[in-house]
Protein backbone atom coordinates (compact mmCIF):
# COMPACT_ATOMS: atom_id res chain seq x y z
CA UNK A 1 0.00 0.00 0.00
CA UNK A 2 1.35 3.35 -0.79
CA UNK A 3 1.28 6.14 1.41
CA UNK A 4 2.49 9.60 1.39
CA UNK A 5 2.34 11.34 4.37
CA UNK A 6 3.18 15.63 4.51
CA UNK A 7 4.52 17.49 7.58
CA UNK A 8 5.40 20.68 8.51
CA UNK A 9 2.86 23.03 7.63
CA UNK A 10 1.91 26.15 9.72
CA UNK A 11 1.08 29.55 9.98
CA UNK A 12 4.33 32.21 9.41
CA UNK A 13 4.40 35.46 8.82
CA UNK A 14 5.21 36.98 5.70
CA UNK A 15 9.30 37.08 4.86
CA UNK A 16 9.54 33.51 7.02
CA UNK A 17 10.39 29.79 6.23
CA UNK A 18 9.02 26.62 6.83
CA UNK A 19 10.52 23.15 5.58
CA UNK A 20 7.78 20.56 4.54
CA UNK A 21 8.13 16.90 4.61
CA UNK A 22 6.90 13.94 2.50
CA UNK A 23 7.40 10.41 3.84
CA UNK A 24 6.89 7.77 1.67
CA UNK A 25 5.88 4.27 1.83
CA UNK A 26 5.31 1.58 -0.57
CA UNK A 27 7.45 3.32 -2.98
CA UNK A 28 10.86 3.82 -3.92
CA UNK A 29 10.48 7.99 -4.56
CA UNK A 30 13.55 7.92 -6.44
CA UNK A 31 11.98 5.71 -9.23
CA UNK A 32 9.02 7.94 -9.06
CA UNK A 33 8.58 11.38 -10.50
CA UNK A 34 7.44 13.09 -7.25
CA UNK A 35 6.09 16.40 -6.91
CA UNK A 36 4.90 19.30 -4.53
CA UNK A 37 0.93 20.53 -5.80
CA UNK A 38 -1.07 23.41 -3.78
CA UNK A 39 -4.38 24.53 -3.30
CA UNK A 40 -5.46 27.47 -1.95
CA UNK A 41 -9.51 28.34 -1.42
CA UNK A 42 -11.57 28.77 -4.53
CA UNK A 43 -8.40 27.66 -6.26
CA UNK A 44 -7.28 25.05 -8.72
CA UNK A 45 -4.78 22.81 -8.10
CA UNK A 46 -1.53 23.73 -9.05
CA UNK A 47 1.87 22.38 -9.40
CA UNK A 48 4.47 23.79 -7.17
CA UNK A 49 7.90 21.56 -8.77
CA UNK A 50 8.79 18.43 -8.90
CA UNK A 51 11.75 16.27 -9.47
CA UNK A 52 12.60 13.48 -11.61
CA UNK A 53 14.17 10.05 -11.17
CA UNK A 54 17.16 11.58 -12.29
CA UNK A 55 17.11 14.36 -9.44
CA UNK A 56 16.21 17.25 -11.98
CA UNK A 57 14.36 19.96 -10.54
CA UNK A 58 11.54 22.04 -12.19
CA UNK A 59 10.10 24.53 -10.54
CA UNK A 60 6.81 26.90 -11.03
CA UNK A 61 7.86 30.47 -11.72
CA UNK A 62 5.99 31.69 -8.30
CA UNK A 63 8.42 30.16 -6.42
CA UNK A 64 11.85 29.88 -7.95
CA UNK A 65 14.45 31.36 -6.39
CA UNK A 66 12.48 30.94 -2.79
CA UNK A 67 11.56 27.55 -2.79
CA UNK A 68 13.87 24.25 -2.74
CA UNK A 69 12.90 20.89 -3.13
CA UNK A 70 15.49 17.67 -2.10
CA UNK A 71 15.05 14.08 -2.18
CA UNK A 72 16.90 11.59 0.16
CA UNK A 73 16.74 8.00 -1.28
CA UNK A 74 17.98 6.59 2.19
CA UNK A 75 14.81 8.18 4.21
CA UNK A 76 12.57 7.60 1.11
CA UNK A 77 11.21 11.54 1.44
CA UNK A 78 11.32 14.91 0.18
CA UNK A 79 11.74 18.09 1.84
CA UNK A 80 10.98 21.29 0.18
CA UNK A 81 12.60 24.39 2.14
CA UNK A 82 10.32 27.41 1.42
CA UNK A 83 12.09 30.97 2.21
CA UNK A 84 10.91 34.59 1.81
CA UNK A 85 7.24 33.28 1.89
CA UNK A 86 4.23 35.11 0.16
CA UNK A 87 0.71 35.43 1.73
CA UNK A 88 -0.41 34.08 -2.00
CA UNK A 89 1.67 30.78 -0.93
CA UNK A 90 -1.20 30.02 1.94
CA UNK A 91 -2.90 26.91 0.32
CA UNK A 92 -3.14 23.43 1.33
CA UNK A 93 0.48 21.56 -0.05
CA UNK A 94 0.30 17.91 -1.34
CA UNK A 95 2.84 15.52 -1.97
CA UNK A 96 2.55 13.60 -5.21
CA UNK A 97 3.77 10.72 -7.29
CA UNK A 98 3.73 8.82 -10.27
CA UNK A 99 5.94 6.09 -11.63
CA UNK A 100 8.74 6.97 -13.63
CA UNK A 101 9.82 10.13 -14.81
CA UNK A 102 8.75 14.02 -15.47
CA UNK A 103 8.36 14.37 -18.73
CA UNK A 104 5.55 15.79 -19.98
CA UNK A 105 3.65 15.54 -16.41
CA UNK A 106 2.86 18.23 -15.02
CA UNK A 107 -1.38 18.40 -14.53
CA UNK A 108 -3.12 16.85 -11.75
CA UNK A 109 -4.25 14.08 -13.72
CA UNK A 110 -0.53 12.91 -14.32
CA UNK A 111 -0.13 11.64 -10.50
CA UNK A 112 -1.61 8.57 -9.18
CA UNK A 113 -0.64 9.19 -5.23
CA UNK A 114 -1.52 11.67 -3.07
CA UNK A 115 -1.18 12.55 0.69
CA UNK A 116 -3.68 14.13 2.85
CA UNK A 117 -1.88 17.29 2.33
CA UNK A 118 -0.27 20.13 5.20
CA UNK A 119 -1.52 23.66 5.33
CA UNK A 120 0.51 26.40 5.28
CA UNK A 121 -0.72 29.78 5.92
CA UNK A 122 1.48 33.02 5.82
CA UNK A 123 -0.08 36.08 7.03
CA UNK A 124 1.03 39.43 5.84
Amino acid sequence: QVQLVESGGGSVQAGGSLRLSCAASGISVSWYCMGWFRQAPGKEREGVVYIDTTGGTSYADSVKGRFTLSRDNAKNSLYLQMNSLKAEDTAMYYCAAVYGGCRNRRSVGDFRYWGQGTQVTVSS
